[in-house]
């Protein structure tokens, strides 16, 4: 296969142009979503169902006790009925789910990580698709955005304890954006050719006597909000490489728009939710910069080829779909590992050593490019405020974001939440690597086998799903880690961002003097992005030097 320049440079330019026209006018949308104070027919008659006072905002402690709680109750009800899915409809002849790998999917789709330690085809049937699985694609998406919405209230109230109600942002979210969004999605995909029936298979006899199982099921409508909510787990085991899933190239570059549809759009809304608009278009060029650098680092790594066993295998080919060739597959993966989607449209274990780098290293930077449904924004807000502070050390004045005084509690949060993601990571991949028995479940060798453990760590531990292939990790110790790694690196940052936002919401709006550093604009914009990008080599560097790099170098 050869790699298509034209074509790469092509689908680029109109995903940049496309998301460019709606950035306004969606971001002005989702403003006036989370700032609207009315509610519809259906809200409040959910509202009145599950007892919820709408007019009732909560503090930064509460809100994320509502978040923590709601979270404990989903995966408890994810792993219970996948344990009992063989009494419950649609099942056939499946089985309950393995403990190990239920307790892992339940931690994974809560946390939005959409982590597959299993096949779909042959370990859940229909109903624990429809109702556990794609229902939770919907929640934990929302609540990502809601935190997001959360921090930025911080940011612009003044003197309150106050962000809102978690249940009423969750409602809004997944009513007024999810859902439509995701039905208008499965629409225009189910017009392109993906599959949308209601049995789980189906057989067909050849004329030839030999019969073939083929499989089906509701997968148009998953696949909507697998992509948009920045979920990433398949339907069928080869994801977004599987012609039901995704059967053409208009298709698959649907799903990449998707993809960054909301992550893009958000900072538009926040510059419109703290009355200042330049903050918003300088995160979210700051935001399109990485994405464009890295998805060309990627191209050029994927048409390169380096490495032994791009070499051996003759050049691209295994791993990679004929019928999207590897400029789509290199948009896709790249826009996939920089947001927490994970999905995947050519296998990331076949990608060339370089190529495969740069797959981590997206996540590595924390997923800000445009990031996850809410995770995106929130992580470049707190990026933002660690570079106001650096600005404030060289100018010498104290650092303020927006009027917002950054002292040492906000600076000490900011620094436990950059420092979550690294450590979760490196310490769990440290921790494996020194485990004859278990690296065994990494078959390959060298520097690769320390390849596949990192970026499984760092997919976990930055909630993004996809994986490189060859390792596995449904047994008890993976499962486990894996665990801790999507729920920790889920809620511990939210938890931070949460405090962070109550800290400023407390304090008093600061007038902006002549020694106030611009928090936007090309100077400000050029800092954060340095800042982002250094903040991660200096954490990953030499992990990253003895896999993905080593690996790339050899000859």
């Amino acid at each position: 296969m050869t790699f298509n320049s034209a074509s790469f440079v092509v689908q680029v330019a109109a995903l940049l142009i496309i998301l460019a026209a709606l950035h306004k006018p969606f971001g002005a949308y989702l403003a006036r979503v989370f700032e609207g104070t009315t509610s519809s027919r259906p809200e409040r008659l959910f509202y009145r169902l599950a007892g919820i006072d709408a007019g009732t905002d909560q503090s930064w402690s509460v809100y994320l006790r509502s978040v923590l709680a709601f979270a404990v109750v989903s995966i408890l009800a994810v792993f219970g009925l996948q344990r009992v899915q063989d009494l419950l409809p649609g099942a056939g002849l499946l089985t309950g789910v393995d403990p190990w790998v239920a307790m892992n999917t339940a931690i994974s789709f809560v946390t939005n990580t959409n982590w597959q330690t299993y096949v779909p085809e042959t370990t859940v049937g229909i109903f624990v698709q429809m109702t556990l699985l794609a229902v939770q694609n919907f929640l934990s998406a929302a609540v990502g955005i809601v935190v997001a919405i959360a921090l930025i209230r911080g940011i612009a109230r003044t003197k309150t304890e106050r962000l809102g109600n978690f249940w009423v942002d969750v409602t809004r979210t997944s009513f007024r954006v999810l859902l439509p969004l995701a039905f208008v999605g499965a629409i225009v995909m189910v017009l392109g050719g993906v599959v949308q029936n209601f049995w789980s298979a189906d057989v067909a006899n050849h004329a030839s006597g030999v019969s073939q199982v083929i499989p089906g099921g509701p997968v148009a409508s998953q696949e909507a909000i697998k992509v948009l909510g920045t979920n990433g787990g398949g339907y069928f085991n080869a994801n977004s490489a599987h012609p039901f899933e995704n059967p053409n190239a208009f298709i698959s570059l649907f799903q990449v728009f998707l993809i960054l549809l909301i992550p893009s759009a958000l900072p538009y809304a926040f510059g419109r939710m703290v009355g200042d608009q330049k903050q918003g278009y300088t995160v979210a060029a700051v935001m399109g910069t990485l994405w464009l650098a890295s998805v060309s680092l990627m191209g050029w790594a994927v048409a390169s080829g380096q490495g032994t066993a791009t070499t051996a295998a003759g050049g691209l080919g295994e791993g990679f779909e004929q019928r999207f060739g590897p400029a789509s597959s290199a948009i896709f993966a790249t826009s996939t590992t920089l947001t927490s989607t994970g999905a995947v449209n050519v296998a990331h274990d076949s990608l060339p050593p370089l190529a495969g780098g740069v797959a981590m290293v997206n996540m590595m930077l924390g997923e800000v490019a445009p990031g996850g449904t809410g995770s995106g924004l929130y992580g470049m807000l707190i990026l933002s405020i660690i570079s106001v502070f650096i600005a404030g050390l060289m100018v010498g004045r104290t650092p303020e974001y927006l009027g917002k005084k950054i002292g040492p509690t906000e600076m000490k949060l900011a620094a436990l939440y950059i420092l979550v993601t690294p450590t979760l990571v490196l310490a769990l991949a440290g921790i494996t690597v020194l485990l004859p028995d278990v690296m065994t479940n990494a078959p390959s060798t060298g520097p690769h086998q320390f390849s596949e453990v990192l970026y499984a760590f760092t997919s976990g531990a930055n909630n993004n799903g996809s994986a490189f292939g060859g390792i596995t990790t449904s047994g008890p110790y993976l499962s486990v880690m894996m665990g801790l790694a999507m729920l920790l690196g889920r809620f511990l940052p939210i938890a931070l961002v949460l405090a962070l936002a109550g800290s400023l919401a407390r304090q008093g709006k600061i007038p902006a003097s002549a020694g106030t550093v611009p928090t936007h604009g090309p100077l400000f914009g050029g800092l954060l992005l340095g800042v982002t990008v250094i903040l991660t080599a200096l954490s990953y560097f030499p992990a990253l030097a003895l896999g993905p790099l080593a690996e790339g170098l050899l000859k």
